[in-house]
């Protein structure tokens, strides 16, 4: 690795890890819920994560079963419920590998992709994709030799 990849390589490994976490902590509050079939969290004190140490998670079970916590957590529910059609996550199908690579590689609320390099790979492959696949005749998702 070179080291002018250090600074992009920390952003995107501390990116990740910040997702992995979330989701482990979802998925530990929706088990602990679960299991104690209760939506206090000063009833999930007893299932925490096996890595965390319990006093953390303590903390955590405490910090959620407060007011500002509570009071927040109703507001974005409502606004789930109010608009679903923004609460999407996932397509009806499987993205194109476009779609994919767009969603991947562009700075969120633009439409300008993160590097010079990014926007040369999609423009190659579209127009790879353009000299394949003549109109009218089916594209596959993803084109590997494109």
């Amino acid at each position: 690795m070179r080291p002018e990849d250090l600074p992009r390589a920390r952003v995107v490994w501390e990116s990740t890890a910040q997702t992995n976490f979330r989701k482990s902590m979802w998925e530990a509050w929706y088990k602990a819920a679960k299991t104690t079939g209760s939506q206090d969290p000063t009833a999930w004190m007893d299932y925490g994560l096996v890595w965390m140490r319990w006093d953390y998670w303590e903390s955590l079970c405490h910090r959620w079963a407060t007011g500002p916590w509570q009071k927040t957590s109703q507001a974005a529910k409502c606004n789930r419920a109010a608009h679903p059609e923004k609460n999407r996550h996932e397509l009806e199908r499987a993205p194109t590998f476009c779609e994919l690579f767009d969603r991947t590689h562009k700075r969120k609320g633009t439409n300008d992709y993160v590097s010079e390099s990014a926007r040369t790979i999609a423009e190659t492959y579209d127009r790879t994709m353009e000299d394949c696949y003549v109109e009218g005749t089916p594209q596959p998702n993803l084109d590997p030799e494109a």
